[in-house]
């Protein structure tokens, strides 16, 4: 559909000429709701994709599919099997496009926005077949295992390595240039210590060395029209966020880093790990750097909870 430039992020005109094309059949493309809201909030994704959702578009719980922590964390990276299963079920083949409705650009309201088209019911689909994924070693921070699936599969995973972030963390960057830049993703307060963290009873703060560059940064906010406003029920958001300009998330780069950290990355020279609370908003990072064309870009699966809550973390408050 789009050969070799496909869009990391779609323009919701780029959707709607897709599903309106009649060459693309059903398993060549699939919308994706894979909303999540923090565990505080009052929203449900689940109840606002049967609410209202773009036409044929399937939901994916990803609390579902994620794999089980010893420490329980939540939202883990799901085991390869679970996410073969997964993408099967919901019809997604190796060679389908999917475009996840949270990263079309502007969300669902930006698709309201632009005078798309929504639904409530549940469309049926046919199941596809997905074999067991190759997991990019990069892109989570980690150790790599083989062991023995339920299944009789014998097949690679990545287990995040605590032991790891903490070897980085006490090398300094400036003298070091082994040490990759870790990219804090959360609230400056939260990062200072000043703020609490939502999980009670959990530090607030940060490890030593990494850098606060809260995820908003890279995001721009906009207004729903109003007469699209007056059409929209529920906890829907009046407002919806894109990513910046890639000049855009270059000058919150540079401002979170220095000019000199910040060239080091764009350059390639220096390997960064985002990270967040507990793995989530650190995608923002992720995808935002992944914008500029970076490849040495990865997210640390645990973050911040994963690390705080073991015993003799070193914590560091203020900046």
């Amino acid at each position: 559909m789009f050969g070799d430039h496909c869009p990391l992020v779609m323009t919701p005109a780029q959707l709607h000429n897709l599903k309106n094309d009649p060459s693309v059949q059903e398993r060549d493309l699939v919308v994706l709701d894979a909303s999540w809201h923090m565990p505080n909030s009052p929203r449900k994704a689940d109840e606002e994709y049967l609410a209202r959702h773009i036409p044929s578009s399937r939901f994916l719980d990803i609390d579902r599919v994620a794999s089980t922590h010893p420490l329980n964390l939540a939202h883990m990276m799901p085991h390869p099997h679970a996410f073969a299963k997964a993408c099967s079920e919901l019809g997604i083949a190796p060679s389908t496009h999917v475009v996840i409705s949270s990263i079309l650009d502007g969300g669902l309201p930006g698709w309201l926005s632009h005078g798309g088209a929504t639904q409530h019911e549940q469309q049926k689909y046919m199941h596809a077949k997905y074999a067991m994924p190759t997991l990019d070693r990069n892109a989570v921070k980690g150790k790599n295992m083989t062991l023995v699936a339920g299944l009789g599969l014998e097949v690679d995973i990545i287990v995040i390595d605590y032991k790891e972030m903490v070897k980085n963390a006490k090398l300094d960057p400036v003298e070091n240039a082994d040490a990759y830049y870790v990219l804090d993703a959360r609230s400056k307060g939260r990062f200072l210590g000043s703020d609490p963290e939502p999980r009670p009873g959990l530090s607030s703060g940060h490890m030593p060395h990494s850098i606060s560059l809260p995820f908003t940064a890279f995001l721009e906010t906009h207004n729903v029209p109003e007469d699209v406003a007056s059409t929209i029920e529920g906890d829907l958001p009046l407002t919806y966020t894109r990513l910046r300009s890639t000049q855009g998330i270059i000058i919150a780069l540079e401002q979170a880093l220095g000019p000199q950290r910040a060239k080091e990355v764009l350059d390639g020279k220096r390997q960064v790990v985002a990270s967040c609370g507990s793995g989530m908003t650190a995608g923002v990072i992720w995808l935002g750097l992944k914008m500029l064309g970076l490849d040495s870009v990865g997210i640390y699966d645990e973050s911040w909870t994963g690390y705080a809550m073991r015993p003799g973390s070193e914590i560091v408050k203020g900046e």
